[in-house]
């Protein structure tokens, strides 16, 4: 008799693992990382696959969004705001001005410095970004209903920003 060939193998593989009983992950789903990031990587590429209408990955919207709330921060403020050290965020910002979103411009109080501004581009794209990322965390949070959706973020705030 010949060997089963490799795609049949796992067609029963796949079967035996459906009639098999779920794996026991209590541990697992007790630990608020192993939940947090079963929930990012369930949305993360939703999310990326809307923002790629507008070339945007995670970072660029944070940074767009930031500088819509936040006109004329400097530099500094901003990589310590995101985490990102001083010349990954120069070179996001480079490729964010080159595009036509963002602007450097002298800082009015100390014109030895420059500030962060969006431009009308990145203003017009911020909004369509930000109502595409709201419409996203809607879909993926509707197990939810808004006041558990609320508490969700509160905890998992509580818990970054005791740590700022």
């Amino acid at each position: 008799m010949l060997p089963k060939k490799p795609a049949e193998f796992d067609l029963e593989d796949a079967d035996a693992a459906d009639a098999a009983p779920p794996l026991d992950q209590s541990v697992l789903l007790s630990l608020v990382g192993y939940n947090c990031r079963r929930a990012y990587i369930t949305i993360m590429p939703l999310f990326e696959k809307r923002m790629a209408k507008f070339e945007l990955r995670p970072v660029d919207f944070t940074v767009l969004s930031l500088l819509k709330a936040n006109p004329n921060i400097n530099q500094k403020r901003l990589s310590k705001a995101i985490n990102v050290s001083p010349p990954n965020l120069a070179t996001l910002l480079d490729r964010l001005e080159q595009r036509d979103l963002v602007m450097r411009q002298r800082n009015p109080q100390d014109r030895r410095s420059q500030t962060l501004v969006l431009t009308a581009a990145g203003k017009s794209m911020c909004v369509k970004a930000e109502k595409t990322a709201a419409e996203l965390e809607e879909k993926a949070t509707e197990a939810l209903n808004d006041a558990e959706r609320a508490q969700l973020i509160t905890l998992l705030q509580k818990i970054f920003i005791s740590s700022l």
